[in-house]
């Protein structure tokens, strides 16, 4: 088994490679220096994994870089592979998601400002998924702190005309016919910073996250709040019983129960790092019942830091590794599902996202 764990930060991605269970890791970088990179993919679907990054250039703009030899060379088509139509009056800022969906040869991107596009080709040509753009809600729609972005992609594991979106500041959004409509689906969660405290749309969720398995069943970490919902974004219910903090940004499933999820509380806004400066994830193995605090390893104090929606993730192993990088530049492994921790990286530019596979 050879695990690969992608790290995207304000500087360029760097790649960790461990082939002994996860107990050293081999690092190389940075590659696509001098970039931001706030979205990555390793799709694993075909016959040699095809690496995916969002990168935002200070000279060049944003766009979408592709390698099929894991990392040691890197391929930008001349012509913006993600570019919105002259009708739309917009234009690009950043890459905030890249999914590859059940179907060959189809990844999603969402992007800033808040819209949806489709590839067909595995990533080398995008086209924007109307439904959404168009979406009567769009005018309300505003910035979040970090800008006005769809964060999160969530296509159905079966029925490949379902997909689920989330984005800052807006909510969650469901199509079930491909994308020519679209839904809001954010009745229960609450509002601190409206006058309304349960409008229909207009939530900040920071992240949402579903096990294949079962695609009813979606987990939400909101901008004050952590969710559940047992009937696909319908309704949310309240989880957060067992945490320090209701705030944070990342929410992910264990890859093989769909009952297990990770969590890392932070403070509420005006501090944004974790309660007494203790860096701990939060483990429910009962979908958000109740919750454990995970330590083994990780810093007891002094650390100052946060880790954003995307710098949280799993791999496919089994036991699964849970990593995580933070906004000072350290980056976490954990080859036991988070019992025990060891750090991969450290100094790195802020991390801004990870994905891990095993390749």
């Amino acid at each position: 088994m050879e695990a690969l764990l992608a790290i995207g930060t304000r500087k360029g991605l760097w790649l960790a490679r461990s082939s002994n269970s996860r107990a050293d890791w081999t690092v190389t970088g940075p590659h696509l220096p001098m970039t931001d990179i706030y979205a990555l993919a390793i799709d694993t679907r075909g016959g040699a994994p095809r690496l995916l990054a969002g990168v935002m250039s200070q000279h060049w703009g944003p766009g979408v870089a592709t390698s099929d030899d894991l990392g040691a060379t890197w391929q930008e088509p001349e012509q913006a592979p993600i570019a919105f139509p002259e009708d739309t009056g917009a234009a690009l800022e950043r890459v905030w998601q890249l999914t590859p969906a059940p179907e060959p040869d189809v990844v999603y991107a969402g992007v800033e400002p808040s819209a949806l596009f489709r590839s067909s080709d595995g990533g080398k040509s995008f086209e924007l998924v109307r439904g959404l753009w168009d979406h009567p809600h769009r005018p309300q729609w505003t910035p979040g702190f970090g800008g006005m972005a769809i964060h999160t992609v969530l296509p159905h594991p079966t029925e490949p005309r379902r997909l689920t979106v989330a984005m800052s500041t807006g909510g969650v959004y469901d199509t079930t016919d491909g994308g020519q409509t679209w839904a809001p689906a954010n009745q229960g969660i609450h509002v601190k910073f409206l006058p309304e405290e349960y409008p229909e749309f207009g939530q900040c969720v920071h992240k949402v996250a579903r096990h294949p398995a079962r695609p009813d069943r979606l987990y939400a970490q909101n901008h004050h709040g952590v969710y559940r919902s047992e009937d696909h974004a319908k309704s949310w219910q309240s989880i957060a019983d067992g945490l320090p903090s209701d705030f944070g940004f990342a929410m992910v499933v264990h890859p093989h129960k769909p009952e297990v999820i990770y969590n890392f509380p932070l403070q509420a806004d005006e501090h944004r790092f974790p309660p007494d400066g203790r860096c701990r994830v939060y483990r429910s193995e009962d979908g958000g019942d109740h919750w454990t605090e995970l330590s083994g390893g990780l810093p007891d104090s002094g650390f100052y830091s946060a880790v954003l929606r995307d710098a949280m993730c799993v791999d496919d192993a089994d036991p699964a590794g849970v990593y995580f990088g933070s906004r000072s530049g350290e980056v976490w492994a954990s080859a036991d599902e988070g019992d025990n921790w060891q750090r991969v990286v450290e100094h790195l530019p802020d991390v801004l996202c990870v994905r891990a596979a095993v390749i």
